[in-house]
C-alpha cells in the first residue's frame, strides 16, 4: 500500500470511530432521550364493531389504522352487539324487529336470526361461545339462545326493564342490570334460572366483571355513580361518584381500572369517561371524549379503550395510560353498543344485510 492510500485509509478509520462515538453518546438518537422498549406504543390488531342505533347500521373499524373499513345496513334499531369469543361471528339485536342476528365476521353475511322478546337491548355470549343471552326490556325477561341450533331455549324472568348484561369469566353466571328498578339479577347458566336479585341502587344500566371474576361493577345512571358487588357473597360493597348519567362500564385486563362512559341526556349531554382505580375505588382520571359518551370496550392488551359518542356520531380512541384521546372516528348515526374482535377485519364495500325474521340457520326451516 502506498503512502497516499495509507493516509486515506487512516482518515476513514478516524471518521468511522468519531461517528460511532457520537452515536453512542446520544443513544443512537439525534435528539431527545432514549425510548425504553416498554414505553413504545403497542401495535393493536383487531376490529372494533359498533351498533349505530339511529342509523340502522353497524360500523366496522380497523383497530390498527382506526379507519372504518365498511358499514353494514339492514338491521333496524341495533341497540347493542357482541363479538363471539372466537371473533368469527358478531351478534346484534334489532330493537324494532325483536330479533337477535348472527353475522359472519369474514363475509359480512347473516348466518341466522332468532326471535327474542320485546325491546331487546343487549346481547352477550358465554365464554365458551355456546349460549347467547339477550335482554328483553319490555317483557322483563332474558332470552337464552343455543348458538349451534340458533334456537331460543329459555325465557328467564328477571327484574324491571333489563338492559345491560355480561357473563362471569368462568361462564357460571350472567349478571343483568335492571334499568327501571334497583337490582342486578343473577342468572345461573347451568339451569337458565334467576337465582338472586341484588339491591344496588337507582337505575343500574350495565355491568362489567373484574377479570378474576371476584367483583362486578355497574353504572347507577340515576345516581351518577358506579357501584361494586362481591360476586362470591352477592353483597353490595359501595359506590363512587362519576360524571353525569353513566351508561356502560368496562374493566381493564390487568384489573387496575374501571372505565365508565358518562352520557348525560340528549338535552344536556355529558362528554367524559371516568377512570376508577379498582383498589382504592376512587376516580383517578376524567377524560373528555365526545358528545354523549355511551359504550366502552377495551382491547385485550389494555392499551386502548374505544368509546361511542351517541350524540356526536363518533368513536373515540382513548390511550388509557396517557388518559388522552388519540383519534376520533366518524360512525353511523347514534353509535351505541361496541365490541372488540382480535381478528383483522375483512375489506368490503358498504353492504346491506339480508335479514328475514325467523330465518334460523341457512338451510334450516324456521
Amino acid at each position: 500500500m502506498n503512502k497516499r492510500k495509507l493516509i486515506s485509509f487512516s482518515m476513514s478509520l478516524v471518521l468511522i470511530a468519531m461517528l460511532a462515538l457520537i452515536l453512542s453518546a446520544c443513544g443512537g438518537q439525534t435528539t431527545g432521550k432514549p425510548t425504553s422498549p416498554s414505553t413504545l406504543p403497542k401495535t393493536i390488531q383487531g376490529t372494533v364493531w359498533v351498533a349505530d342505533e339511529y342509523g340502522n347500521s353497524l360500523t366496522v373499524m380497523d383497530a390498527t389504522t382506526n379507519n372504518v373499513v365498511t358499514t353494514l345496513t339492514g338491521i333496524e334499531g341495533p341497540h347493542n352487539l357482541q363479538v363471539a369469543p372466537d371473533g368469527k361471528s358478531v351478534w346484534a339485536v334489532s330493537g324494532h324487529e325483536a330479533l337477535a342476528v348472527m353475522i359472519d365476521a369474514a363475509t359480512y353475511k347473516v348466518h341466522g336470526t332468532v326471535m327474542t322478546g320485546n325491546e331487546p337491548a343487549h346481547i352477550i355470549l358465554t365464554p365458551d361461545g355456546q349460549t347467547a343471552y339477550a335482554t328483553n326490556g319490555d317483557d322483563n325477561t332474558v332470552t337464552a339462545i343455543d348458538v349451534a341450533t340458533m334456537k331460543a331455549i329459555a325465557t328467564i324472568p328477571v327484574g324491571q326493564f333489563p338492559h345491560g348484561l355480561r357473563p362471569s369469566p368462568d361462564g357460571k353466571w350472567v349478571y343483568v342490570a335492571n334499568a327501571k328498578g334497583t337490582t342486578l339479577s343473577v342468572i345461573d347458566t347451568a339451569t337458565n334460572t334467576t337465582v338472586a336479585d341484588i339491591e344496588v341502587g337507582q337505575k343500574p344500566v350495565q355491568v362489567g366483571f373484574s377479570p378474576d371474576g371476584r367483583f362486578v361493577y355497574f353504572s347507577l345512571n340515576a345516581e351518577n355513580a358506579i357501584g361494586k358487588v362481591d360476586v362470591a357473597t352477592r353483597t353490595f360493597i359501595g359506590k363512587v361518584s362519576v360524571g353525569v348519567g353513566p351508561i356502560q362500564v368496562f374493566v381493564t385486563p390487568d384489573n387496575k381500572y374501571v372505565l365508565a362512559a358518562n352520557q348525560g341526556t340528549k338535552d344536556n349531554p355529558s362528554t367524559t369517561v371516568s377512570i376508577i382505580d379498582t383498589i382504592t375505588f376512587t376516580v383517578v382520571g376524567t377524560v373528555e371524549t365526545g358528545k354523549g359518551a355511551h359504550g366502552v370496550v377495551i382491547d385485550p392488551s389494555g392499551q386502548y379503550a374505544y368509546i361511542t359518542n351517541i350524540y356526536g356520531d363518533t368513536i373515540s380512541v382513548l390511550d388509557i395510560a396517557a388518559q388522552k384521546v388519540i383519534a376520533t372516528v366518524p360512525s353511523g348515526a347514534g353509535p351505541n353498543g361496541i365490541s372488540f374482535s382480535p381478528l383483522v377485519p375483512a375489506a368490503a364495500p358498504a353492504t346491506k344485510l339480508e335479514i328475514e325474521a325467523g330465518m334460523g340457520m341457512p338451510g334450516m326451516k324456521p
